[in-house]
């Protein structure tokens, strides 16, 4: 008889890990043990050499869905466990170097769900049901290793049914942590009300055109009849969100595709486990009420959770909005308390319940881009689970000021957190800083090393100075780009594009191995006409005609005349006189005008001179209205030009700028200038790639910032690099806007540490 110790490492706690491992070595023939040991699982195994070698195969390569298998180690031992395989009781065990992974929640099963709507089952209608293969995990998680005493459902003992179905190997709920049923397990409330009658009051509240705040897995959630125009007309008023679009939760993958364009792609998203909020083209041919998402033609769908989120679909019977339990800007309630006082103005009703939320994770975002899945948030589902990166010192990357992360590396991975908002709100500033100390306990990184923004404002940067730790400064979009690299596994240099809206370049293409100091080319500065009301720019920024008039009155001499003053006339007619007025006078005295160049703020741009945008509400808000003003006309480019500037390559946008002013002058239908902008920008990017590959630079192209979460730029900047044979890369899990800044940053770090070393 031989005798092995095994020691598996990835995602292997609350995934059904270790029942798995019981059924595999039972399969065997095996004798031995397995447990829970700090972050990983541990065990012992007995019998023939060959069934040893067997069974260390198939838990490499059969393990269950939501588990990662990164390393299986197998070591001799000489004491042979007593007859029969056992699932022993964990231990926290001595800390390891390596990292603990936290797994992220996951949706409700197809075997709960049959459950659930079974007549005959004991967990017939209750909404918290969940086995070993879903439920809830990041959000209930207080200490690993992951077992039921070191979540926030050690407060709820097992009812002698459930404790049965928890220790017998053959059931599918051994050993799953979040395991209840209505006798022992958390419970619904609706004021006084309880369970099926607490449901029954918000479906009544809802159907009747109410807004209820559900308390979900990762925070509350608002919710309201997605039909109704004037339940989601007022959920906006109250919510104070004039216009950034609703999330819209569905029964089922049929009424998805029934409201929007559905493909095999999206599909497989919308049906994951993570079930993250999927931006899709909508078909036209719903009865989903306008307000939903004013002036877009793409609804984010996505599909029950939980089972709470299935019984409610299934008695309100239409689509609901599910958004954020918060104010625009500020973080998800996640504490009872809290909600009740922070949403009384909100809701018309609480349908709560006793079950405690640890961490706070708001829904995700993606988006499919020409079959391609681009992250725009990623939050619950979906984060905080390992993402790939060369680092052996442990370290954070600490993100940006808005679309806020964090993430904490060490040992060749790294876990980006989740999505937390905008650092200026003093609630979402106490948040980050909650959630760094908890996912930092949790995954037993203790960071040596800070990676942190250039800006001296952002939040972010001045709480990595006020550490005494190393700190590690990287330029924002440096980290951009950094981040799909490092996704993507990129060893040697590569050219970067980093599109975005903020900082002195947000269009600029640094060239090296993460080196931030060569540059080859950038769009042309220009006068950003601040907005010096902090209300105004929290809902979203400058207002795009500001942004345009720096463009008509301030772009950067590159030998290309500006646009006449007949055509500037035609905009600046179309203003209030004392705001140009104004704006002239800033620009020409240099107050409160800096000079940068952006590439979202020549979105902003077009958008104002199309008539698009006069005012926004949130970021980005401009760009979204020009993308879908587009939509998929078909467009000749606009004028631009290429020019050579103190050894750099600069697009000159000058030239698109006066040659948009004058064919919408010319009644061009705004459609078809809108399709041209984009065509435009792909144009110019792809002629600086070519000049900058003539001269030297390598033919792996990393696409990076908020700007290539627009499917018209990326799909056409995307199609004509690789027309020139190259090796286009563009952030999947990793959000390419500000919420992968942190994990940029990381990145870079550990490069410069490797290079030190």
């Amino acid at each position: 008889m031989s005798v092995r110790r095994f020691r598996v490492l990835g995602t292997v706690q609350g995934v059904g890990f270790r029942p798995f491992v019981y059924r595999t070595a039972v399969s065997l023939g095996l004798d031995g043990w397995v447990a829970n040991v700090d972050g990983h699982v541990e065990g012992e195994v007995a019998g023939n050499l060959r069934a040893i070698d067997e069974f260390a195969t198939r838990i490499r390569t059969e393990a269950p869905p939501l588990a990662d298998v990164r390393l299986v180690g197998l070591s001799t031992a000489h004491a042979v466990p007593r007859q029969g395989f056992h699932v022993r009781r964990s231990a926290p065990g001595p800390v390891r170097a390596a990292p603990r992974d936290v797994p992220p929640d996951a949706a409700v099963c197809d075997a709960c769900l049959r459950e659930l709507y079974d007549p005959t089952d004991r967990r017939h209608r209750y909404p918290f049901i969940n086995c070993t293969d879903c439920g809830p995990r990041a959000t209930i998680i207080e200490g690993l290793p992951y077992d039921r005493v070191r979540t926030t459902m050690r407060r709820f003992p097992l009812c002698p049914a459930c404790a049965s179905e928890y220790v017998d190997p053959g059931n599918r709920r051994f050993h799953a942590e979040p395991v209840a049923c209505p006798v022992c397990g958390p419970r619904l409330a609706w004021a006084d009300q309880r369970g099926e009658d607490a449901l029954r009051a918000a479906v009544k509240a809802i159907a009747g055109g109410g807004i209820v705040a559900v308390k979900g897995l990762g925070g509350y959630q608002l919710v309201c009849d997605a039909d109704s125009h004037d339940a989601v007309s007022e959920l906006r008023r109250r919510k104070r969100r004039p216009a950034k679009p609703f999330a819209v939760m569905v029964r089922d993958i049929e009424t998805a595709a029934y409201l929007a364009r559905v493909g095999g792609t999206e599909r497989a998203v919308l049906t994951s486990p993570a079930r993250p909020v999927t931006l899709l083209a909508g078909r036209g041919r719903h009865s989903l009420a306008p307000q939903v998402a004013p002036g877009v033609p793409r609804i984010g769908l996505f599909l029950p959770t939980t089972g709470l989120h299935h019984l409610l679909l299934a008695e309100v019977d239409r689509p609901l909005v599910v958004t954020s339990g918060n104010f625009s800007d500020e973080p998800i309630a996640i504490a009872d308390d809290r909600a009740h006082r922070d949403l009384a103005s909100v809701a018309d009703g609480f349908l709560t319940h006793d079950r405690p939320i640890r961490a706070r994770y708001d829904d995700s975002v993606v988006r499919i881009a020409d079959r391609t899945r681009i992250t725009v948030r990623r939050a619950r589902g979906l984060a905080p689970a390992p993402l790939p990166l060369a680092v052996t010192v442990p370290l954070a990357g600490l993100g940006a000021q808005l679309k806020h992360t964090f993430t904490l590396a060490g040992d060749g991975r790294a876990y980006l957190g989740p999505h937390t908002g905008d650092l200026s709100d003093v609630a979402t500033y106490d948040a980050f800083r909650r959630s760094f100390d908890d996912l930092k306990r949790l995954t037993g990184i203790e960071p040596k090393i800070l990676a942190h923004d250039l800006h001296p404002g952002y939040l972010s940067t001045q709480w990595a100075l006020d550490r005494h730790l190393r700190r590690i400064p990287v330029q924002h979009h440096h980290a951009h780009v950094a981040a799909v690299a490092a996704e993507h596994g990129v060893r040697g240099p590569f050219l970067g594009i980093a599109y975005d809206g903020l900082g002195p370049r947000g269009g600029r293409h640094p060239v090296g191995r993460r080196d931030p100091r060569r540059r080859s080319e950038r769009l042309p500065p220009c006068g950003q006409v601040r907005d010096r009301a902090p209300a105004r720019r929290r809902r979203g920024g400058t207002p795009p005609f500001r942004t345009a008039l720096g463009h008509l009155l301030d772009a950067e001499a590159l030998g290309t005349p500006r646009p006449s003053p007949g055509l500037v006339r035609r905009f600046t007619d179309l203003l209030d006189p004392a705001e140009v007025s104004a704006v002239r006078a800033m620009i020409t005295r240099r107050v409160n005008c800096p000079r940068a160049s952006s590439a979202g703020r020549l979105f902003d741009t077009a958008a104002a001179l199309l008539g698009l945008a006069d005012a926004v509400s949130y970021e980005g808000e401009a760009a979204v209205c020009l993308e879908a003003a587009a939509g998929t006309a078909h467009a000749v480019p606009l004028a631009h030009k290429i020019v050579r500037v103190g050894g750099l390559w600069v697009y000159d946008s000058t030239p698109t700028v006066a040659d948009l002013l004058e064919r919408r002058a010319s009644g061009e239908p705004v459609p078809d200038l809108a399709a041209a902008f984009h065509l435009t920008l792909a144009h110019a990017t792809s002629d600086l790639v070519a000049r900058a590959v003539e001269e030297g630079a390598p033919r792996t192209v990393c696409l990076g910032g908020g700007c290539f979460v627009n499917g018209r730029l990326l799909v056409e900047v995307r199609r004509r690099l690789r027309a020139q044979g190259l090796r286009v890369l563009v952030g999947g899990e990793v959000p390419v806007g500000d919420g992968g800044i942190s994990y940029g940053q990381a990145a870079v770090a550990a490069a410069q540490v490797a290079k030190e070393r």
